[in-house]
């Protein structure tokens, strides 16, 4: 399992799923441009010692990786028709995030639309912060899988 975080912009939404990778063993990728430095002291204040766990990437051509991947990818995005826990997750899927300001480009959505993926909200309001995004996924994800490697 993997989360992708494209062109994230705030440090400690970046810190708390280094966490959230941390203790439940997944990979994390960082698409860039970031919109902070890996030595900015809030994103290591959300991380705590978490920063030395987590095998962290970073990814220079989105669409090309995209291209070469051969695991299972989704999008989540509240442009999604499919809520996310209608997928059937696997052991190599990849959970991709947009950035907190922006979002996912237009090219993915236009791309990519059957990969697709919503939290239900209420429509009219604002998105969840990325953090909490990420752990609603991610833990369903695991849920699917039974956990494996996490008591």
């Amino acid at each position: 399992m993997k989360v992708i975080l494209f062109e994230p912009q705030i440090p400690q939404n970046a810190g708390n799923i280094i966490r959230t990778c941390s203790v439940t063993g997944t990979d994390l990728m960082f698409v860039k441009p970031l919109g902070f430095a890996t030595t900015d002291r809030w994103l290591k204040r959300a991380a705590l010692d978490h920063m030395t766990n987590v095998p962290f990437t970073f990814c220079e051509d989105f669409k090309k990786y995209l291209e070469d991947s051969k695991n299972s990818f989704y999008f989540l995005s509240s442009k999604g028709k499919r809520r996310y826990d209608e997928v059937a997750y696997d052991e190599g899927s990849e959970l991709i995030f947009g950035s907190e300001t922006a979002g996912l480009p237009e090219w993915i959505h236009q791309t990519y639309p059957d990969r697709m993926l919503r939290i239900p909200m209420k429509p009219e309001a604002r998105c969840l912060n990325l953090a909490t995004s990420v752990g609603i996924v991610l833990f369903e994800a695991l849920r699917q899988k039974g956990f494996q490697g996490a008591l």
